[in-house]
């Protein structure tokens, strides 16, 4: 297994993702929250979808509301948990797709002392790359 390379932890996307579980997360239908960086600097924030037929995730929302605003290069995203839950890790369907949409991500994981940066591709080592599939159409 590969030891997680950390990298500066951005602090500003921690405190918005916060900011938005604390302000925007009601009840059990949106319970996490998560920001990502774009490439130019500008962030951009969402909340989980809950449904007990297995809603989207924070980070998958946040994919579709940064394309929305013209973000398709996210550098660095995180989830927040609601009532003070702190960061999350991304699940894995959230891995997998992040991983599709951005190979070159950073995520912010880990708790208290040990919040880190990581490469999406070292949460999710021998990953499927979904491109692959796509070779043939050359």
């Amino acid at each position: 297994m590969t030891t997680p390379t950390s990298q500066h932890v951005d602090q500003d996307l921690i405190k918005a993702a916060t900011r938005v579980a604390r302000t925007r997360c009601r009840g059990e239908n949106h319970t996490v929250a998560a920001a990502g960086r774009a490439v130019d600097g500008r962030i951009v924030t969402a909340v989980n979808a809950y449904h007990f037929t297995g809603g989207p995730c924070a980070e998958l929302v946040l994919v579709g509301a940064a394309a929305a605003q013209g973000l398709h290069e996210l550098d660095t995203v995180v989830a927040v948990g609601y009532r003070e839950r702190g960061v999350v890790p991304p699940c894995g369907r959230c891995r997998q797709v992040l991983l599709d949409h951005f190979p070159a991500l950073k995520v912010i994981v880990g708790e208290g002392d040990r919040i880190r940066t990581v490469r999406i591709a070292e949460l999710l080592p021998e990953s499927y790359v979904w491109a692959d599939h796509q070779l043939g159409d050359e």
